[in-house]
Formats: C-alpha cells, structure tokens, sequence
C-alpha cells in the first residue's frame, strides 16, 4: 500500500508543472491573430471574441492583424509561435484551414498537424449582391445579363468562400465572369458601385450594414437554406443549384503542442462567451448563426470540412495559384 501512495506522489509531483501552469494561466497579456486587415468583417468578428475573453481572463488581449494569402499568413504566424497559450488564432478555419487547402499549390503549414484545436464560434454566410442603382433584381437577372457580357462581365472576391460561390456560380450557370482579387470585400466596394465590378459575394458580417443601408442590393444567400431574419432565397432557389451550400464556421486554434490544461481553459471561456446574451445578441446583428462547439468539436470538423472543400474546389474549377 505504501509502495503504491509513494508511487501516486511521485506522479503527481512530476506532472506537478500542468495544473500549476492551468492555475496560473495567464500570466500576462494574450495576443489574438487574424488573417485579416482591420475593419474587415472577420476582423470584427476577431475583436468581439477577443474583448469577452479579456473580460474573462483579466487580462489584456491584443489583435494582431496578418492579412494575406487569403487568411493563410495569420494561421502560420500561429502555426509557427510558441504553443504557450499566449498566441490565439481565431478564423475562418473554412478558409484557412480548408478552402486554402485547394487554393494554393502549397501552404506554409499543415492545417491538422500544426495546430490545436479549442472551439468552434459561428456559423456565417455570404450574400450575392450587386449596386444598389443596377437594373438586376433577382438572380435571373443577373445571370442573363452575365451572360450577354460574356468574359467583359466582372465579380469581385476577398474570401476563399465568395470566390468558390462566384466560380459554382459561375460553373453552373455557364458565365464567363472573370473574378478581381481584393484583400477585403470591402476593397472593393468603389469599383462595384462605379459598376466596374458587376456582383460579389459578401460576408454577412459586413453585408449587412450595406444591405440595411441601401447602398447594395441582395439576390441571394450562399447557405444551403434560408437564413431567419433576411428576406433572401438561397442560391440552392434562386439559381437552381442544388448543391449550393457554402457557410464557413470560425474557430479558435492554438499552435501545435500546447498544454492541455491551458486549452481546457481557453475552451471553457469561449463556451462562456458563446452561451452569454450579448453574443446571441451580436450575432443575430450580423445575420450570423451560433454554432458552438468544444476542442473535439473543432476536431473532428476541420478533416470532414476538408474533404467538402475538395469537391467544392472541382465543382467550382478552382485552379490552385
């Protein structure tokens, strides 16, 4: 008996250092990085997490914007930081993480073995619109005038999710549209309302506000079903697309090897954050839809959110770059 309680004491003064490091976690200020410039809508997605998990933690959370390659920079700045806890990504993992798996030849990181997964977020969309002044009011519309523009006809993309919905579209429908890069969709939004840039699809986060305000129009949704609260078919309706059905979920990953009493941590304050009433509140503001889940959740997500993407990315003619 004896043998045993020295044997059970000497485990857990040698693995001493885990609740320790989950007790006094954290430390000091956390840095929370998104592959995206300041002021776009995953941006302010990023923010909102980061400002409840600072309330949470007591301590101070700083947003480090690493925008390019399409979210790609900002996961491999985590990817390639200390796994401490201390460096969070928060992401469209649909894009970074998945979509980016088919966009580009090769990605600086593996998108399974470089990262930890803590939580899943929310569920978003994306809107196809056009300038408010233009004289298409469905999607019809827009596909028939798309078509007599031939190759002269233009859509902008700043997302791997609306380039993928542009080019199903697009694949689907037999147009010719050539696709703009821009860092944001709201880059581009001078030239769309120039009529430079004839549709996008635009995230619902900064959607929204343009919608409410008039300066843009909806056709349709990209989700695989109607979205409570937009008065909007989805693309499945209105372009008659069955397989339309594209609606990136955000995530929160740390880098490989991180302790796992600190993701325990970092996953129980992101439940928190999703079951308060300001985050249903700030979701529902953004048309988005709540889809909380823990570190196994986010898991088990990312290989099956992979495989979606490989047969979106041939559906859509995506050639990688």
């Amino acid at each position: 008996m004896m043998l045993r309680i020295a044997g059970w004491v000497a485990a857990v003064l040698l693995s001493g250092c885990l609740p320790s490091h989950a007790q006094t976690y954290p430390t000091r200020e956390m840095r929370v990085v998104v592959g995206l410039p300041a002021g776009s809508g995953g941006d302010i997605v990023a923010r909102y997490y980061a400002d409840k998990l600072s309330q949470l933690s007591g301590k101070p959370v700083i947003v480090e914007n690493r925008p390019g390659m399409i979210l790609s920079i900002g996961a491999d700045t985590v990817a390639k930081a200390p796994p401490d806890g201390y460096t969070i990504l928060i992401t469209s993992v649909t894009s970074s993480h998945a979509a980016n798996v088919f966009n580009f030849k090769k990605l600086p990181y593996d998108p399974i073995k470089d990262f930890t997964p803590v939580a899943t977020l929310q569920k978003s969309y994306f809107m196809l619109m056009v300038r408010a002044e233009s004289p298409w009011k469905t999607v019809t519309d827009l596909t028939e005038a798309m078509k007599i523009k031939g190759e002269k006809a233009s859509y902008a993309y700043g997302a791997p999710p609306a380039l993928a919905s542009a080019e199903l579209y697009k694949a689907r429908k037999g147009l010719k549209a050539v696709g703009i890069p821009y860092k944001t969709s709201m880059a581009s939004l001078p030239e769309m309302f120039s009529g430079e840039i004839d549709f996008q699809f635009i995230d619902s986060t900064a959607g929204t506000p343009l919608l409410q305000g008039g300066k843009v129009r909806g056709l349709a949704v990209s989700a695989g079903q109607r979205v409570p609260g937009v008065d909007l078919p989805t693309m499945a309706e209105a372009a008659g697309i069955p397989e339309f059905d594209i609606a990136p979920v955000w995530g929160v990953l740390l880098p490989a090897g991180a302790p796992a009493p600190v993701v325990a941590r970092l996953e129980s304050w992101f439940a928190a954050i999703s079951n308060m009433d300001a985050t249903r509140q700030y979701i529902a503001s953004t048309n988005a839809a709540p889809f909380p889940g823990n570190a196994k959740a986010l898991a088990d997500f990312i290989p099956k959110e992979i495989k979606k993407w490989e047969e979106l990315a041939r559906l859509a003619k995506i050639e990688p770059q």
